[in-house]
């Protein structure tokens, strides 16, 4: 089983948060909150990691793994993205929503799509942003579920049936539940891949 860390989903304890990026650092799995489901991720730059939580959810290598970055400020870093798609993003983000986008070369392969493109998360929730500012750099996300079965929305229930592949799981209480809405974004155009949260302000 993992361990098990409860930190406060409103004012996180940077004390706590200290301890939740040295785990990543040293290449561990986490379970986070997000402002949909809980997620899992680890370091964007360490590979092992990522296969670990491949294997983890038994997902498909096809199926790839999104990021969370702390803001659009280093998005020309990862990603290549219109004026239009930009202000797009800046009108939603924070927010329920995962951006597929053009990648540049800084993101793994592992992470990108057979087209290059890369889903993108800037979640409206203190924890995982905190996180990313903390580390320096994005952390995976997706989530925590087996591969094609209900997400769970509670850390006791990842923790009975995913602990066992997760270093450190953050108890920010139950969450609301849901999934984010992916939107894909090409030049100035933009399609809906998957209708989730937030929907209300996309219609």
């Amino acid at each position: 089983m993992a361990r098990i860390l409860a930190i406060n989903p409103i004012n996180p304890q940077e004390r706590l948060l200290k301890q939740v990026v040295e785990v990543l650092r040293d290449g561990g799995v986490i379970a986070y909150p997000t402002d949909a489901t809980y997620g899992i991720g680890c370091d964007i730059n360490n590979g092992k990691a990522i296969e670990r939580i491949y294997r983890l959810k038994n997902k498909d290598r096809k199926s790839t793994l999104s990021f969370v970055c702390a803001d659009l400020s280093h998005l020309a870093d990862y990603a290549v993205v219109s004026n239009t798609g930009f202000r797009m993003m800046k009108r939603l983000l924070p927010g329920p929503y995962t951006f597929v986008l053009k990648a540049t070369k800084l993101p793994p392969k592992v992470l990108q799509t057979r087209q290059k493109t890369v889903g993108i998360r800037v979640p409206d929730h203190p924890i995982p942003l905190a996180l990313v500012q903390m580390l320096g750099h994005p952390i995976v996300n997706t989530t925590a579920n087996l591969s094609g079965q209900e997400p769970f929305f509670h850390p006791e229930d990842i923790n009975e049936a995913l602990g066992h592949g997760i270093d450190l799981i953050i108890d920010a209480g139950p969450l609301p539940g849901g999934l984010s809405t992916v939107i894909a974004i090409e030049n100035e155009d933009h399609v809906i891949l998957r209708e989730g949260m937030g929907m209300e302000v996309l219609t």
